[in-house]
Formats: structure tokens, sequence, C-alpha cells
């Protein structure tokens, strides 16, 4: 057993100073401070959080990269550097996510990804996130024009095949031919039907979500803005109180202006913070190959030689961080970052600081900044 004694944690919309009793890898009992018996227990049983803030581990449903490694790359090595990044900045599970690519990449990533699961170093594999290949050349942002197609009903039961139920999350733009169909063969096999890089009008996005797609990826961006006479994908996701939405919080993929308010028009519950990082996440300024594209990444912010931006750096503890010195309550925050996603994931013993949840937790000082990680109950 472990004793996390001496915390803050947020319970019914309060802030309350407790001890969380951990038995393996479950959580046992939170107990209020002042009810905690440290005499009951040896030295190395306990852990002083010195009244910092624990929340629950965050999860990243949409994640390339770290440290330098690519999770494309055709390598163990590289799920396995993102599974420790992921850990040391709070993460404590993630998608493994694809950009688009040959059938062939796609599938060596799935296989490596395969090997990794149940050995990760740092953070669990949730699953795998298909970011493309069937999307909207018009809206590609950094996708690789090269590897964009329309959907394929045989090509995604080849991959099926391969993934053995490990895909989670599939971004698709839903007016490209093949498309509705394409929603309709995932959302029976319980997959989390997402939309980005898509020129989708108003029309053609509700009729997706009545098909089954729910989500958004990257809410903004790689998409048509809003007109007031041609509204579009956004305003439909917006409009819609059943779709969730993803937010890459960095500062420099959407104002803050606009984080206040999709957060304002959704909620907690239906916002999802994620980082979209690629591998200079971890690693800063320089000159990367992501995507088939040679990407500059200059004062943390990265782009193709074009100026389109190409993924972000930031990190998931940096995210929850910004979104708070945006405007959003610390506790909304949280649940963007840990419960939402595990909601939307199906993931239904993550995301809370409760008895009987996973023993997945995260200690923040009041930078945000991590000073400790809990996966499985164990100590990172």
């Amino acid at each position: 057993m472990t004793m996390i004694k001496n915390v803050k944690v947020y319970q019914k919309n309060d802030v309350m100073d407790v001890t969380v009793i951990i038995e393996k890898n479950i959580i046992k009992e939170v107990l209020p401070s002042d009810k905690f018996a440290p005499e009951n227990y040896s030295e190395e049983q306990i852990f002083d959080g010195k009244g910092q803030l624990l929340i629950p581990g965050m999860i990243d449903v949409h994640i390339h990269g770290a440290n330098n490694y690519n999770m494309m790359d055709g390598s163990t090595e590289s799920i396995q550097a993102v599974s420790m990044a992921c850990a040391e900045t709070g993460c404590t599970s993630f998608l493994v996510t694809s950009v688009s690519s040959s059938l062939e990449d796609l599938i060596q990533m799935i296989k490596q990804t395969k090997k990794v699961i149940g050995k990760e170093k740092g953070a669990k594999i949730a699953g795998i996130h298909l970011e493309g290949p069937y999307l909207n050349i018009e809206k590609k942002g950094m996708q690789n024009p090269a590897y964009l197609r329309h959907p394929d009903l045989n090509e995604m039961i080849q991959i099926f095949d391969e993934a053995d139920g490990l895909i989670k999350m599939v971004t698709i733009a839903p007016e490209l031919p093949g498309g509705i169909e394409l929603i309709e063969f995932l959302k029976k096999r319980g997959v989390v039907v997402a939309i980005a890089h898509s020129n989708a009008t108003y029309e053609e996005a509700q009729n997706a979500f009545e098909k089954g797609a729910s989500h958004i990826t990257h809410c903004f961006n790689a998409m048509p803005t809003i007109h007031h006479r041609s509204p579009g994908l956004v305003t439909a996701a917006l409009e819609n109180d059943s779709i969730s939405v993803q937010t890459i919080v960095d500062g420099v993929h959407l104002h803050p202006g606009i984080v206040r308010l999709i957060h304002k028009i959704k909620g907690p519950d239906k916002v999802v913070l994620t980082t979209d990082a690629l591998q200079a996440m971890g690693v800063g300024d320089g000159t990367y190959i992501f995507g088939g594209h040679q990407v500059t990444v200059k004062e943390g912010i990265a782009r193709l030689e074009d100026g389109t931006l190409a993924s972000s750096t930031v990190t998931m503890n940096k995210s929850l961080r910004l979104s708070t010195e945006f405007g959003i309550n610390l506790q909304d925050s949280i649940q963007m970052a840990t419960s939402t996603p595990a909601t939307i994931l199906g993931m239904e013993n993550l995301g809370q600081i409760e008895e009987g949840y996973m023993a997945d937790l995260v200690l923040l000082d009041n930078k945000f900044e991590v000073l400790c990680t809990w996966i499985n109950g164990e100590k990172y």
C-alpha cells in the first residue's frame, strides 16, 4: 500500500486537503487529512505531498512524438520515448497518433505499437488515433498531400485486422466520397469518429454527426472559419451538444478568446486538452522531418516552409497552465485534461481521484511543473 498525504484535490467543486490511499494499482480510499493516522503505516509507505495539488493522470488523445522521436518512424524505441516523455509531463495515458502515410508505414507503426503495449516504460498506451489518410487536400495543413486519399473500406478493414482492436479514434473528412460509409463502419466498431482537415459545409457536418461522428480534432484548425452565411463545420460542432472538441492550448493554435468561447459553449465535459505534439516536444527550436516535410521550430512554434503550423511543442502540463491563464477555472481545466478524454474513450476507471479508480495520479506545484507521477499506483 501507498499513502499520498498532505495533498490538495478537487472534489465536488471544492479543494480539499486529503490523503489518498492506494492498494496495488487502485485508489482504496480518499481521506480528509485530519482523519489519516500515519502511525499505522511505515515511513516507506508514506509520500508527503507537502500541500501541493494532486490531479488525475492526464490523457493525451493526440500526440505524434517527443524528445526527438517520431512514432511513425517504425520503431518501438520511439513509442517508448514518447511514453516516458508523457509521464514526465503529467500524462499517464495516450493515443499513439499517426499522420497521413503509405499503408505500409501505417501498418508498421501499428505493429510496433502492439509490441510496446503492456510493456510501456512510462505512460500507458490507450490505443491508436489515425489522423488520416482520408483527409481533404484543401485543408491539408501539415498533412502530406502525397498520401491523402479518399476513404477506402477495404484498406480500413486491412488496418483493423492488423490493429487487433487498438484503433480508438479516427480523424477523417466526411465530405470526401465514401466518407459517410466509413463513419458508419467505424461507429459500428466502437471507434470515436473525429472530423478535421475537412472542408465540410454546415449541412455535411450535421449529416456526419447524424451518422455517428462525435468529435472534432484540433477545433478551428484545418477547417473553414465561421462565416455568417456559410457557418461550416465549426458552427455545426459548437451548436451540437453531443459533439466533443479537441483544443490545442499552446498560445499559438487558438487565441485565448477562442479558448474561452469554446469552453463557454461546450462546457468542460465536451472540451479536451491535447498537445498534437511532434518530436520537438521537450527538445525545442531546430529543424525536423515530420510527415515527410521539413519543419522548423522557432521560439517553440513549429511551421512548414510556407508558414503553415505543423503540430505543436506544448506539453499537457503546460496546456493545463495556459488554459487557466486564459481564464478557464482550474477545476474545469483539470476535467478537460483528465475525466473528459477518459469518458470519450470509454475508460471508465480513469480520470477521477475517487475510491475504485486506477491510481494514475500527478502531483503539480503552483507553476504546474510535475513533481511526481504515479502510473498504476507505481511512482514513476
